[in-house]
C-alpha cells in the first residue's frame, strides 16, 4: 500500500492521522480545487490557496505556516502608511551624507596616509539609516529612553558624515579617519577609529559590531536585558527598541543565527533586525545560484520571527498591478541573485532583454518603457516610502521580534565602477570621472575645477548651519530625543556594600573543607543580601549552577523567565527547588556560553546604556570562557563592560577526571591578552573577598585614577580544602597588586629558596616548604601570587616609562621590589602551563625556574595528574634542590637523591591533592 494513504503522524507536510468524518464533503472541496486549477490556471489557484491559508490563520485554525512567500514586498502599496516627513528635503541631505561618507574614505587614501576604508556599504544602506534617524531612532533624551542602534561596522563613514552635518564633527576630524594617534588637532591626537569602537570614541559609539556575528547576538541579549530590567522593576524600558543593522553575508556566521530562537521564545517585540541584502559579501555573491532573501525569510519565519520583505521600489508598483496572470512575479521568483547583481552592473537594455524578455507577457509590460526608465526601476532599500512602511510596521508589531529583509545595491549611486561590482568592497579610491559622476548624481555644488585641481582631496560639502535642510535635520533629531549614535557614561549614585558583606570570605571555613568556588558563592550570596545594592547583581550561568554550588540561589533569587513558571516543578518539595519567575534575578541562559557572554556585555554596560549600573557575575567552566567565546569578550572590552567573570572548575589537574576538553591549563594566559581584563588566580576565600571588593570600588567607587571599565577574571577551583581565616596583618596591597609573602621559611640555618604559586597550587608549595625543611634542611619562603598578569602589566609600564624617558630615575616594578631582599632561587608554579608564571621571569632578580601543566589534559586522579605533569609537592622540592645546585649551593647529587626518594618517574607515587570532587 502507498504509505501516503496510511495513518500516521505528519507525512509530506499533511496531517494523515486525523480521521475523515465526511469523505463526501472532502471530495467536493477537492473537486472545487481541481475546477479552479482547470479554469483559472495554476497561478490563480495558488493565489486562492494562499488567501485560504491566511484566513485559516486569522481564524486560528492550526495549519502549517508558509516559510517563504513570493519575491515581492510584504507590504503592498495599498497598505503603505502616509509618510510624515518632507521626502525631498531628506533626499537632499541624504545625498550630502553619501558624498561626504565617500570623501572620508577617498581622502584617507591621500599620499602618505593610504589607510583604507569602505565606501560601498554605506552607499547601499544610506536610506535604511536615514529613515530611522529621521523618524524612528530615539536619542538619550527621549522621555521613554534612548534606543539601542547597532550600526553596521563597514558603514561607519556614513555615521561620521552625518555627525559632520549635525555639527558634532569638523572636517578636520573627518580627515583623521583611521589615524587615531597620528592625526593631531590643537596639539592632541584626534583621529577617528575605523569602525564602531566605543572604547576608542567613547562619547560617540555605543555598540561594537564589526566582528561579524557578534552584533546579532549582542542585539538579542540587549533587547532581552531591557525586558529583564523592566520585569525586575529596575527601569521602565517599555518604550525602548533595539535595532541591529546587518549584512546578508554576515548571516552566514553561526553566531548570527544562533540565538534567533531565544528572541522568539521570549517574545522580544522590542527587537528589530534590518538586514541589508545587497546580495554581495566581500568577494562575490552571497548566493549566486540561490536567493538569500528567500532563504533568510524561511529561516526567520521558522524561528518564530515576524518577517517583512522590502524588495522593490515604488516604480515597480505599476508593473506588478498589471501582472494579472503572475508572469512577472514568476520571473522574480525564479531569477537567482547572481543575475540580479549582474543586471545592476549592466544597462536598461540588458535588463529588458534578459529579465523582462524571458516571457512575452512581461516583455509587453515594459514595451513603452525606455531603457533609461527600466534602469531606474529601484530596489526597495533605496525607496524612502517603502522603508518607512516597513519600519513603522516593525515598530508597531507586538509579540514577536521583527526582521526586515531589504534589497539594495552595493555601491549604489557611486557610478558604474562601483555599483554591484564584486570588488566594490575593496575599492577605496575614486577617479576624477567617478567623482564627477557622483557629484552630479548627488547634486553637490562643487565645480569641475575643484575636483580637477586636487583629485586626492575633493572637498566635503556642508551648506551651513542655517540651511533649511540642516535646520530640518536638527529638528527631527530634537523631536526624537537627541543625536544617534551617542554614548553617555553618567549613572545614578551608588552606595557600595560595607565590610559586613565580605566577612564570610575573611573568616575562613573552620574545620569544613570547601573549594574556592563555594567560598566565592558564599561571598556573592551575602553581597546579594545587601538591601540597597543587592538587586544590582546579575548572576549569569550557562547551565550547571549545581556544579558551582549556586542551586541555593534558585528558591530565593529565582531564575529569570519572562513567562514565569507555568508548570509544576518536579523538585517543588525540595529545599533547593528550581524556581523561575518574571522578576527572577538569575540569568540562566542554558548551554550557551556565547549567549551568556553577550548577556554579560548587556548587563555590564547598563551603567552607560541605561544609566543604571548592574554588576554581572558570569560563572562558567573556565575552559569554556576565553577559549570558546574570546571574540565576545573582546567586544565586551570594546564596549567598556564592567563586571566579574568567574572561571570555575579551573586548573588542568583539579577538574582532572573530566579530561582533555575540560582541563584548563591556560585561561589566565588567554585572559592576560585582553587589555581590559584584570586576571586573578586566588588561593583562598579571604583573597577573593578583597579582590571582589576592590573590583566593585574600582568600577563604581570614587575615582582613584584607575580605568573603571574593566572585567575582573577570577579563577575558582572545585578541590575542597580548609579555607584559612584571613591572617593578621595581611598585606592587602600585595594581594591586590599580585603577590604577597604568605609564610616565611623556618630559621633552620640551611639554604634559602623562594616558592611562588597561585590558586590551588599554593597548598602544594606549603607542603613542599615542610618537606624541604624536614627532608633536606632547606628554608623556603612561600609567596601567594594572586595575579601573574597584573605583576607583568605593572612591570611593562615601568619599561615603557624608561623607554620614553631614559634619563629619569627608573621606576622599580612591584614584583622586583617584592623579591629584592628574597634570598635564593625562585621556583614558580601553578595549575597552568609554564607560560603563566613565566610572565614575570624577566623581572625577578633571582635565579628563576617555572613548573607547569603543559600539554593536553588527562583523565586521572589529582595526585596522579600532578605527578604526571611534575607540578606536585615532590616535584617542587626536587626542582628547588636542582636550582640550589645550579647556583652552586649544594651538590646535584642531592637533587638526584630526591628524585629517587619521591619516585618522580612513577605517576602512581603522587600524593598531592585530594580525590574528592575531581569530576563534575
Amino acid at each position: 500500500m502507498d504509505n501516503r494513504t496510511q495513518s500516521g503522524p505528519i507525512l509530506n507536510g499533511l496531517p494523515s492521522q486525523v480521521p475523515d468524518i465526511d469523505p463526501e464533503e472532502t471530495d467536493e472541496w477537492l473537486d472545487s480545487l481541481d475546477a479552479l486549477i482547470d479554469e483559472g490556471g495554476r497561478s490563480r489557484a495558488r493565489y486562492v490557496m494562499l488567501r485560504m491559508l491566511e484566513r485559516s490563520r486569522q481564524r486560528q485554525i492550526g495549519v502549517p505556516s508558509l516559510t517563504a512567500t513570493d519575491y515581492v514586498n510584504t507590504i503592498g502599496p495599498e497598505n503603505e502608511p502616509w509618510f510624515p516627513g518632507d521626502e525631498e528635503v531628506e533626499r537632499r541631505y541624504r545625498s550630502w551624507n553619501r558624498w561626504n561618507a565617500a570623501m572620508i574614505v577617498h581622502r584617507a587614501q591621500r599620499p602618505g596616509i593610504e589607510v583604507g576604508g569602505h565606501i560601498s556599504t554605506y552607499a547601499s544602506s544610506a536610506t535604511l539609516y536615514e529613515v530611522g534617524l529621521n523618524h524612528f531612532f530615539r536619542g538619550k533624551d527621549h522621555p521613554g529612553g534612548g534606543d539601542h542602534i547597532f550600526y553596521q561596522g563597514h558603514a561607519s563613514p556614513g555615521m561620521y558624515a552625518r555627525a559632520f552635518l549635525e555639527g558634532r564633527m569638523s572636517a578636520d576630524e573627518l580627515d583623521g579617519f583611521r589615524q587615531q594617534q597620528s592625526h593631531f588637532i590643537d596639539g592632541r591626537p584626534a583621529g577617528l577609529p575605523s569602525y564602531p569602537h566605543p572604547r576608542q570614541l567613547p562619547h560617540f559609539w555605543e555598540h561594537p559590531t564589526v566582528s561579524m556575528g557578534i552584533g546579532p547576538m549582542n542585539a538579542i541579549t540587549q533587547a532581552q536585558f531591557d525586558k529583564y530590567l523592566l520585569n525586575r522593576g529596575i527601569k521602565d524600558t517599555s518604550q525602548q527598541q533595539t535595532w541591529a543593522f546587518l549584512g546578508d553575508g554576515e548571516l552566514d556566521e553561526p553566531e548570527s543565527r544562533g540565538m534567533l530562537h531565544v528572541a522568539a521564545y521570549e517574545e522580544l517585540d522590542n527587537l528589530n533586525f534590518v538586514i541589508n541584502c545587497n546580495l554581495q559579501r566581500l568577494d562575490g555573491p552571497v548566493r549566486g545560484n540561490g536567493k538569500i532573501i528567500q532563504e533568510l525569510e524561511a529561516f526567520f519565519r521558522g524561528a518564530g520571527w515576524n518577517v517583512i520583505k522590502v524588495i522593490w521600489g515604488r516604480e515597480w508598483d505599476e508593473l506588478l498591478a498589471k501582472d494579472r496572470d503572475g508572469a512577472l512575479v514568476n520571473i522574480m521568483n525564479e531569477t537567482p541573485d547572481g543575475d540580479y547583481q549582474t543586471y545592476k552592473g549592466e544597462s536598461g537594455g540588458f535588463i529588458r532583454d534578459n529579465f523582462f524578455g524571458r516571457d512575452p507577457r512581461t516583455k509587453a509590460l515594459v514595451e513603452d518603457y525606455s531603457d533609461e526608465r527600466i534602469w531606474r526601476l529601484k530596489r526597495g532599500g533605496h525607496d524612502y516610502r517603502k522603508v518607512f512602511a516597513a519600519y513603522k510596521s516593525a515598530f508597531e508589531h507586538t509579540g514577536q521580534p521583527t526582521v526586515i529583509l531589504v534589497k539594495t545595491v552595493k555601491g549604489y549611486s557611486l557610478g558604474p565602477h562601483f555599483e554591484a561590482r564584486n570588488a566594490t568592497h575593496q575599492m577605496k579610491k575614486m577617479t576624477v570621472d567617478d567623482l564627477k559622476l557622483a557629484r552630479d548624481h548627488f547634486q553637490i555644488p562643487i565645480s569641475d575645477k575643484q575636483l580637477e585641481d586636487d583629485p586626492k582631496l575633493p572637498p566635503y560639502y556642508h551648506p551651513g548651519e542655517d540651511a533649511p535642510e540642516i535646520k530640518y535635520l536638527q529638528e527631527r533629531r530634537a523631536a526624537l530625543g537627541g543625536y544617534s549614535p551617542e554614548r553617555r557614561s553618567t549613572h545614578i549614585d551608588l552606595k557600595l556594600p560595607g565590610d559586613k558583606a565580605y566577612e564570610v570570605g575573611k573568616r575562613g571555613s573552620g574545620k569544613q573543607e570547601i573549594a574556592t568556588t563555594m567560598g566565592f558563592v558564599r561571598i556573592l550570596k551575602d553581597l546579594m543580601r545587601d538591601k540597597e545594592f543587592g538587586k544590582r547583581f546579575v548572576p549569569i550561568i550557562p547551565d550547571e549552577a549545581r556544579t558551582f554550588g549556586m542551586d541555593s540561589f534558585f528558591p530565593t533569587a529565582k531564575i529569570y523567565n519572562p513567562h514565569g513558571q507555568n508548570y509544576v516543578s518536579v523538585d517543588r518539595d525540595l529545599f533547593l527547588a528550581y524556581k523561575e519567575a518574571t522578576d527572577g534575578q538569575l540569568l540562566h541562559v542554558g548551554i550557551n556560553e556565547a549567549g551568556a557572554t553577550a548577556a554579560l556585555t548587556a548587563a555590564g554596560t547598563s551603567y552607560a546604556t541605561h544609566g543604571e549600573p548592574m554588576i554581572p557575575f558570569y560563572i562558567f567552566y573556565s575552559m569554556f570562557g576565553f577559549q570558546r567565546t574570546g571574540d565576545f569578550f573582546w567586544a565586551a572590552g570594546d564596549q567598556m563592560a564592567r563586571g566579574f567573570v568567574l572561571g570555575a572548575t579551573a586548573g588542568r589537574t583539579t577538574l582532572v577526571a573530566e579530561g582533555l576538553q575540560h582541563g584548563d591549563g591556560h585561561s589566565p594566559l588567554l585572559a592576560s591578552t585582553y587589555p581590559s581584563v584584570v586576571s586573578y588566580d586566588p588561593a583562598y576565600g579571604y583573597e577573593i573577598a578583597h579582590i571582589v571588593r576592590d573590583g566593585l570600588e574600582r568600577m563604581y567607587g570614587p575615582d582613584d585614577g584607575r580605568d573603571p571599565d574593566v572585567l575582573y577574571y577570577i579563577t575558582l577551583y572545585n578541590e575542597p580544602m580548609v579555607q584559612p581565616a584571613e591572617p593578621e596583618g595581611l598585606d592587602v596591597d600585595g594581594v591586590l597588586r599580585g603577590m604577597y609573602r604568605l609564610a616565611s621559611g623556618p630559621d633552620n640555618g640551611g639554604p634559602k629558596v623562594q616558592l611562588l604559586a597561585s590558586g590551588v597550587a599554593v597548598p602544594w608549595i606549603l607542603e613542599a616548604q615542610r618537606m624541604l625543611d624536614e627532608d633536606w634542611g632547606v628554608s623556603a619562603d612561600v609567596w601567594s601570587v594572586t595575579s601573574w598578569s597584573e605583576l607583568r602589566r605593572e612591570a611593562l609600564e615601568c619599561d615603557d616609562e624608561r623607554l620614553t624617558n631614559p634619563e629619569a630615575e627608573p621606576r622599580v616594578p612591584f614584583v622586583t621590589a617584592q623579591m629584592a631582599e628574597a634570598e635564593g632561587p625562585v621556583i614558580a608554579t601553578s595549575d597552568y602551563m609554564r607560560a603563566v608564571p613565566d610572565q614575570i621571569r624577566q623581572y625577578v632578580p633571582n635565579h628563576f625556574t617555572s613548573l607547569g601543566t603543559d600539554g593536553y589534559a588527562i583523565s586521572d586522579t589529582r595526585p596522579a595528574a600532578r605527578r604526571y605533569y611534575l607540578v606536585d609537592s615532590a616535584s617542587v622540592v626536587t626542582q628547588a634542590l636542582i636550582s640550589l645546585a645550579d647556583t652552586g649551593v649544594i651538590p646535584i647529587e642531592k637533587a638526584a637523591e630526591a628524585a629517587r626518594k619521591y619516585e618522580l618517574d612513577d605517576v602512581r607515587a603522587g600524593t598531592t591533592g585530594s580525590t574528592e570532587g575531581a569530576s563534575a
